[in-house]
């Protein structure tokens, strides 16, 4: 290397800051300057000198320039983030290692030469320089630090492998940094090193770089660290889980980015979008396996933000779009494919595809143009095709799109039912196929079972076309009376067919029920069904031309002419043979399915529908004895509907839900006790307001089942229940709301996310909607709060719960006056809860059984309470009462008296002209504050000494005599005051508790049963 002159040298600390200097005002200029910097560079690292040898040439021109740039760069270490000048001189650093990289590169292809440059030594340089400025005390340098390496590996294309392991091991190290902000670059520069990695060649108990930025991503608790590894993890099959669980991150931008990236380009596009990650973005939605896709439209159209709910329907249109690119460019063809994204033929895949579709007609009036359906349409039917012309017909009806509906070719009702009735033919053909096959012995055993498993699919398929198709139909106009009686016939037909599966029952009994005239004729046909069915089932021959003969006279009978039908079998059941009995089972559990499916599509009275009376005598109350599960439970299904329509048996059948809940399995028990709630909504002044004795029965048996069931399904239904009736104001029990605050923060129900969601909103909806709930709650707050420190005191490793001080927050929250909907202003104290609220915490404070950390726990809630501008006066006396008397060891604890003195001059400025004017002498002999002064400790004097502190010294009425009372002059004992404490919250059983253990019930109470 030839030896330049060391003028260049010389000149170094003027050009080079000169540079710096233009560069930290704007980006625009960075370009020039990189130019200018590259010649400077360049001229430098041609000065050399010979070593002391004489036989290598030391770089002293290198080294010169790049302490002269690593001192400018040093400049902005100590800069705090958020100053620009600093951002644009790390970008600048940035992008001139990059100009200077480029440079080296391409001389050295073009001269076919791998040894070092001077650009490559300097990079290599300033890596190693910044490297260590991690390990800084000073946030702000690890912070300057961090984002100029991950400027630095943006442009690096190799590095040798111990460089390789240093970064790694530093990086990993800024992952766990106590900055969000630092552990967010960190991220992003970790993400840089991934195309280095080889995971074949980790050792097994070593995470590779990939592992580490998932773990990240799903648990770093920064939302913008979260943010970073979201936008640099590649999109793979391994990484594509983790990357799903961020459609229910707490943070907004999260799930927005979380569906955006699972956005394909446009086919049309040439280009792919921009993103930030080592791996090109989603491409294609079969990327995603079925369940990752159903997850990620049913989370995206169920966000609560609309913003989310936007970038998540762009993805649905995305997906559509590449998919219809596959089909021609054809709407209908590419909505059929579209719709193969889903398993629409299984009821959780049926929601999701349906959501998705009408998200696409919603977001996109093109498709919902090219929605066109000719005869070939519905001769040629596949589930895919069923389920868009039912999801097109009902977006058109709700949205009142009729003309679209009619240009779109939607078959007739009479049409419709030949439709209806042909589907089903086939759907019969392919379940007596499916019959035949199975009891065909065959020595290909492999081959068999994959004939059998297309046969299934087959029924399965052909199931769902007929259920789409009776679900157009139930909304079809039946103005032409022609083709309701067909569609009708057709149906009745079918429910009355003992091979129909069950799950079109209800689809059936919706089409049935919209053609019928009225109620009365519906029940006498269904009777007759029943009826069939059971007489068939009796004789072992179905009897087709009867029913077709029923089905053609039905419209000429009246219900008052029609015949008494009888649902009794000629044979007792232990007068029939084993096989006779097994068969008439199967017969009794479809025919209660049908009478489930009428009954709870029926409003009118039972005693209106005489029909019923047999279905009641003859089907379902034998059900309800039978031992077998399966009758029993829906024979006890049916009596429930039964009972919602008929009053009197509704109250003698009571008491018997309540004994079946008691031994039944989870399932039985789910059931009976959505009935008995039912019960308790529709008959509420008979079984809760008539006997207040029967209603204490009835809150104690569903508390106990609340207290002794481990079933978090159970715990659920109870919780949705009890909320529903609380809500309503049909239980105004205060240890049923205690009992409820109490599930909702219990560590038993952590898991239990039905139960937690319930009352996430329920408890705040029942405060919000009244004033008198407000109160109510606030009522409980003191007994519910020891019970919460009590069992988070023993929590056991692996529980969670939230703290008392979250507690006692929950509840100043939900007390609020100010949030309260529609307050009744006629009532005097409705604006005064907080000033109760404080009463009962002061109260509290002076007990001498609190703890100091409750006390500072309860003492800091004071400054969160909203005080009414006019509260009752002899609250203002209780308050201010309070306020001045408290005890000395209260008063003794360092962070208690602040807080206490803060709340008080609050008080006392708020309310100083209101204090003056109090009528003492009458608000003493108020039997609540005589409680209040008892329940203290503040002991009365003498009537001359009371007369003497209360009367006022210029006229009027004061209470600065009563507040400045002395303190020794109280008469408290612990016993005392405890006592009196219990006294205070009688209003909440003292028996109700939570425990920590792992099966705890939810409440403690005693044992009671309603059962006599």
């Amino acid at each position: 290397m030839p030896q330049k002159s060391s003028a260049v040298l010389e000149t170094l600390e003027e050009t080079v800051p000169a540079i710096f200097d233009q560069a930290q005002l704007s980006l625009a200029n960075h370009r020039k300057n990189c130019v200018a910097l590259h010649k400077i560079h360049t001229q430098a690292a041609a000065v050399c000198r010979p070593a002391k040898d004489g036989t290598k040439l030391r770089l002293v021109g290198e080294k010169a320039f790049s302490n002269v740039f690593i001192d400018m760069l040093s400049r902005v270490l100590v800069v705090k983030k958020g100053n620009q000048a600093a951002d644009r001189v790390i970008r600048f650093m940035g992008a001139y290692v990059k100009y200077a990289l480029e440079k080296a590169t391409s001389k050295t292809e073009a001269q076919d030469d791998e040894d070092e440059t001077p650009a490559s030594r300097f990079a290599l340089r300033l890596l190693s320089w910044t490297l260590q400025g991690f390990e800084a005390k000073d946030k702000t340098v690890r912070y300057r630090c961090i984002t100029i390496i991950e400027e630095l590996l943006s442009h690096f294309t190799q590095v040798d492998e111990d460089t390789f392991s240093q970064l790694l091991y530093v990086l990993e190290e800024r992952i766990r940094d106590k900055e969000p902000s630092i552990r967010a670059h960190a991220v992003c520069a970790f993400a840089k090193l991934l195309g280095g990695e080889d995971p074949d060649q980790l050792p097994d108990d070593e995470p590779s770089i990939l592992d580490i930025l998932l773990h990240t991503l799903c648990y770093d608790p920064a939302a913008e660290v979260r943010r970073a590894a979201l936008l640099h993890i590649p999109l793979t099959p391994s990484s594509l889980s983790a990357v799903l669980t961020r459609t229910r991150d707490v943070d907004t931008l999260i799930r927005k980015i979380t569906f955006a990236l699972l956005r394909p380009p446009s086919p049309s596009s040439s280009s792919a979008p921009k993103k930030s990650a080592p791996a090109p973005p989603l491409t294609h939605p079969r990327q995603l396996v079925l369940e990752q896709r159903e997850h990620a439209v049913r989370d995206g159209l169920g966000d609560r933000e609309d913003v989310v709910r936007v970038v998540a329907g762009q993805m649905i249109g995305a997906w559509f779009d590449v998919v219809r690119e596959e089909t021609g460019g054809k709407v209908m063809p590419g909505l059929e494919e579209f719709l193969q994204l889903f398993d629409a033929v299984v009821p959780d895949g049926l929601g999701v595809a349906v959501d998705a579709l009408k998200c696409l007609f919603v977001t996109r009036s093109d498709v919902l143009r090219g929605v066109k359906f000719d005869d070939v349409y519905f001769d040629e039917l596949t589930p895919e095709r069923a389920l868009l012309a039912r999801v097109f017909h009902a977006y058109c009806l709700d949205n009142k799109e009729n003309t679209r509906l009619e240009d779109a070719n939607i078959p007739v009702v009479t049409a419709m039912a030949f439709r209806i009735q042909n589907a089903c033919n086939l759907l019969l053909d392919a379940i007596e196929g499916l019959e035949d096959t199975g009891m065909v012995d065959s020595e290909d055993g492999d081959r068999a079972e994959e004939a059998l498993g297309k046969l299934e699919e087959a029924v399965v398929e052909r199931a769902f076309i007929v259920a789409e198709l009776l679900r157009l139909g139930a909304r079809c106009d039946y103005s032409d009376e022609i083709g309701r009686r067909k569609v009708f016939a057709v149906v009745r037909e079918m429910l009355a067919h003992e091979f129909l599966p069950e799950s079109l029952i209800d689809p059936c009994m919706d089409v049935l029920a919209e053609t019928a005239p009225d109620e009365r004729e519906l029940i006498r046909v269904v009777v007759e069904i029943v009826c069939t069915l059971r007489d068939d089932g009796e004789s072992g021959t179905v009897e087709q031309s009867q029913l077709q003969t029923q089905a053609s006279e039905s419209f000429d009978i009246t219900p008052s002419t029609s015949r008494n039908l009888s649902l009794r079998r000629a044979k007792q059941p232990h007068q029939m043979t084993p096989e006779e009995r097994e068969r008439a089972d199967v017969v009794d559990v479809r025919c209660l399915a049908i009478c489930i499916a009428m009954l709870s599509r029926v409003n009118g009275n039972f005693d209106e529908n005489s029909t019923l009376e047999g279905v009641l005598t003859d089907l379902v109350l034998p059900a309800v004895k039978r031992t077998g599960m399966s009758l029993r439970e829906r024979g006890l299904v049916a009596l429930g509907l039964c009972c919602l329509i008929a009053k009197n048996m509704a109250i003698g059948s009571f008491q018997l839900f309540l004994n079946q809940i008691q031994c039944a399995p989870e399932d039985l028990k789910i059931k009976v006790l959505q009935i008995v709630f039912d019960m308790l909504m529709v008959y509420e002044q008979d079984l809760l307001r008539r006997s207040d004795e029967l209603a204490e029965r009835i809150i104690a048996f569903l508390l106990q089942i609340l207290e002794v069931d481990d079933s978090q399904a159970v715990q659920a239904v109870l919780c949705v229940g009890i909320s529903k009736l609380m809500l309503n104001g049909r239980v105004k029990d205060k240890r049923v709301l205690a009992a409820l605050v109490l599930a909702y923060v219990s560590p038993a129900t952590a898991d239990n996310q039905e139960l937690r969601q319930c009352l996430a909103y329920a408890l705040p909806a029942y405060c919000y909607s009244s004033p008198v709930n407000q109160d109510r709650m606030r009522s409980i707050f003191l007994t519910a709060y020891r019970l919460v420190t009590e069992v988070h005191s023993e929590l056991k490793e692996g529980q969670e719960m939230i703290s008392p001080q979250h507690f006692g927050l929950l509840f100043v929250d939900w007390t609020d006056p100010q949030k309260a909907a529609q307050p009744d202003r006629t009532d005097d104290g409705c604006d005064d809860i907080h000033v109760d609220f404080a009463i009962d915490l002061y109260v509290e404070l002076y007990s001498p059984i609190t703890t100091v950390s409750d006390k500072r726990t309860l003492s800091q809630l004071l400054a969160k309470l909203h005080l009414s501008t006019s509260p009752e006066p002899i609250k203002l006396l209780m308050l201010s009462t309070l306020l001045s008397n408290l005890p000395d060891e209260v008063l003794k604890d360092a962070a208690l008296p602040k807080v206490l003195e803060r709340f008080k001059k609050r008080f006392m400025k708020q309310y100083a002209k209101q204090l003056e004017g109090l009528d003492v002498d009458r608000l003493v002999q108020n039997p609540r504050f005589k409680e209040l002064c008892t329940s203290v400790g503040l002991g009365p004097d003498s009537e001359d000494e009371q007369e003497s502190r209360l009367k006022p010294a210029k006229g009027g009425h004061s209470v600065s005599a009563l507040l400045e009372s002395n303190a020794s002059k109280r008469a408290r004992s612990s016993s005392g005051s405890s006592s009196s404490e219990d006294d205070r919250n009688t209003e909440v059983s003292p028996e109700l508790s939570v425990r920590s253990t792992s099966r705890s019930p939810i409440v403690k109470k005693r044992r009671r049963s309603i059962a006599r």
